[in-house]
């Protein structure tokens, strides 16, 4: 997992191709199908890149399409095996949409070739899906027809990988023996969410999230604490990912809401996210992200990259 992190910026020089006849310019609607790891980047999408009309969806079946004939639906599965991708393209082809492919292999390109399906073939280099990222962010950016991101992209290479790694290990230590709960804006919400899967998936912990302003009306109520709740908040750390870019009514939000939550007990970690541009803190927040979470597996003696739960719930519900 360590090695993953540390070559992680060498994804942004990755050149995607594709296969088969394709015109992005034909498109003016964009639905990306995925689950997990393999819907992460088209999260990022929708905070980098507003102005295209994207739909992330993750489930069977398929969402109402009321422009056909200008949707593209991207199937995105990183190993080509996701059972709920594969049930998509099969409802799309009956339907005869538009699709295109994403994915390393497996049976989601086996059935592109097979249909004359465009799809993009990402590097297989036996990393996990989640540590992906930026592979699968810049193949949909190219499906997406948006060249200029992609050389901009480029320029990405240089993330202090060692400081972040230091810093990972010191947030690890203000979480041990915590449950993790993750804040961010709206306009942050893929990187809260990103953090969340991290310490799921890698360290192997309960962690959760929600997004402001949404969560000072239900929420935040929750952690209003009494003496009779008292034990139920006491094993969560409360992490704020604060962007000088939000709205200022938000940064407001932050810090009022910082000041409740510590005056009842509860543990606030504030993160200022670092870059020049959206993208630019996006990749530096989740590299933190995933020194933290490698730290924290570290801390309880736990492996960092597998995820046999996972793959004993997909066993149990192919039989």
């Amino acid at each position: 997992m360590s090695d993953a992190i540390r070559l992680f910026p060498q994804q942004f020089l990755y050149q995607p191709e594709i296969v088969g006849d394709f015109h992005a310019k034909n498109y003016t609607r964009f639905v990306v199908v995925g689950m997990g790891g393999s819907h992460l980047a088209a999260d990022a999408l929708e905070r980098l890149r507003p102005d295209i009309d994207l739909l992330v969806y993750s489930d069977y079946g398929l969402p109402v399409i009321l422009d056909p004939k200008n949707t593209l639906i991207i199937l995105s599965s990183y190993s080509g095996g996701t059972e709920e991708v594969l049930a998509v393209s099969e409802e799309g082809l009956k339907r005869g949409y538009n699709m295109a492919a994403i994915a390393i292999g497996g049976q989601l390109l086996d059935f592109a070739r097979a249909h004359q399906i465009p799809f993009i073939q990402l590097p297989n280099t036996g990393i996990q899906p989640r540590s992906a990222w930026a592979y699968s962010l810049r193949a949909l950016m190219k499906l997406l027809g948006c060249e200029a991101d992609l050389v901009a992209m480029e320029n990405l290479t240089n993330l202090a990988i060692n400081d972040l790694e230091k810093s990972g290990k010191s947030l690890a230590k203000q979480l041990f023996k915590r449950v993790p709960i993750i804040y961010a804006s709206r306009q942050n919400k893929s990187i809260a969410y990103n953090w969340k899967i991290k310490c799921n998936e890698t360290g192997k912990i309960p962690a959760f999230y929600n997004i402001l302003p949404e969560l000072n009306h239900n929420e935040m109520n929750g952690f209003d604490v009494a003496e009779p709740t008292r034990e139920l908040s006491e094993r969560f750390t409360f992490i704020f990912l604060r962007d000088d870019d939000d709205h200022p009514q938000i940064q407001k939000r932050f810090t009022v809401l910082k000041k409740l939550y510590e005056a009842r007990g509860l543990p606030v970690i504030e993160i200022n996210l670092i870059g020049q541009s959206a993208i630019e803190k996006m990749a530096w927040a989740l590299v933190l992200a995933d020194w933290t979470a490698v730290a924290i597996a570290e801390q309880y003696g736990l492996e960092s990259e597998q995820v046999p739960m996972v793959e004993e719930f997909k066993r149990l519900i192919s039989k």
